[in-house]
């Protein structure tokens, strides 16, 4: 990402591109996402959204395909398609939700257990080595300010 770190400035109706905080953010995005999948894509053979769906479960003892779809943030295609892989690599079971049949709840199996285990140390040791460029004082306040973009983000997509 090259550029200042100060607000776009509008010249005349122009766009810069490199100071565009959605192009900034999407950016920012890919090359973190990039050096994160570098671990669980060659080691372990898993897409960015079958890490996803195994995080997601690891942190849970079982959950619905739409609560999978709103907690990672994917797609309701994409979860389908990576639960269809990741229960062919016996990663995940499936079985019937005890309160309502109609309904299906997925779990990590004994393997999928294990590659989360492999995966979760690896992944937060990229984490900080890609946060050590911040103080932990800067860490903080990054993730506050995340947090502040992100509520205002909501506020105009409820307004649409």
């Amino acid at each position: 990402m090259s550029g200042s770190s100060t607000a776009p400035k509008n010249h005349e109706g122009q766009l810069d591109l490199n100071r565009f905080f959605p192009y900034r953010l999407s950016t920012l995005d890919m090359a973190v996402s990039q050096a994160v999948a570098q671990l669980y894509s060659g080691r372990f053979n898993l897409s960015r959204q079958e890490w996803r769906i195994i995080a997601a479960l690891g942190n849970h003892e079982s959950m619905s395909a739409k609560e999978l779809a709103a907690y990672s943030s994917l797609e309701k295609m994409q979860v389908s398609r990576a639960i269809s892989r990741l229960k062919e690599a016996d990663l995940i079971l499936q079985q019937e939700d005890r309160d309502d049949r109609r309904y299906t709840r997925l779990s990590l199996s004994d393997q999928g257990r294990s590659v989360y285990r492999k995966i979760v140390p690896l992944v937060l040791a990229r984490e900080e080595f890609i946060l050590s460029a911040l103080s932990e004082q800067e860490q903080e306040q990054l993730m506050q300010l995340m947090d502040k973009v992100y509520q205002k983000a909501l506020e105009l997509q409820k307004w649409g």
